[in-house]
């Protein structure tokens, strides 16, 4: 392939914040009077359904017992979500995962195009980008496609596919770095090469139709594209 942009999931691929995710959620609940606790299992399991609001509706469709929640609730419950996420990731709760600030780099220097699609909210992603990157390299991600951007979530293709729109480019020259198999089956779905390294809540899942699955990105070198 003639390669000119990566495009980049961000839960699980650019960073390791699915833990960061339950914890906050976990924490939301309880703040909301829920006694509610998701483990690693469980969470685990809840992962199988991409969006916040979603897990939050698969929950309720699990526990018998559980409390019914309207929409406006819910909604409520993820946007505390998501702020405890973004208060944690900006005092330096996380961390890029082995090899992707070298990869960002190299490409930058490169002169390929950084993109990223994925099916977390924007203020995560900008939260995530601040903490972990320099502003400079930071706005070099341009598209950026966010959960709200689309109409339906990772499996379907529709992230990947708007992101190759704002990019301007055959997908054939696009590669997606993913950590799952709802992602993989995403990008797959929307024509690109993917790369797989999965991640804490992913190793168990099966990469089928994947050019190369790795532990992380210090395994990938751009010279082999």
């Amino acid at each position: 392939m003639v390669l000119r942009a990566l495009i980049f999931d961000v839960d699980g691929t650019l960073a390791e914040t699915e833990e960061i995710h339950r914890a906050a959620f976990n924490r939301a609940f309880a703040e909301d009077g829920l006694a509610w606790h998701w483990d690693v299992d469980l969470y685990r399991e809840l992962l199988r359904v991409t969006g916040g609001k979603e897990r939050i509706r698969r929950y309720l469709e699990m526990d018998v017992v559980a409390p019914a929640l309207d929409d406006a609730r819910i909604a409520r419950l993820h946007a505390r979500k998501n702020q405890i996420y973004g208060e944690t990731v900006r005092s330096g709760g996380c961390s890029l995962r082995p090899g992707v600030a070298d990869l960002v780099a190299a490409a930058h220097a490169a002169g390929l195009r950084l993109a990223i699609a994925t099916t977390t909210s924007r203020p995560n992603v900008e939260a995530l980008l601040a903490a972990t990157f320099a502003d400079a390299t930071a706005n070099l991600f341009d598209p950026i496609v966010a959960g709200e951007d689309v109409v339906a979530k990772k499996p379907a293709p529709d992230a990947y596919l708007l992101a190759v729109e704002k990019l301007g480019l055959p997908p054939e020259t696009c590669l997606a770095l993913e950590d799952s198999l709802n992602g993989l089956t995403a990008a797959r779905a929307a024509g690109l090469v993917t790369v797989v390294t999965p991640s804490l809540y992913t190793t168990h899942e099966s990469f089928d139709g994947a050019a190369r699955v790795i532990p992380d990105l210090t395994a990938f070198d751009l010279a082999d594209w």
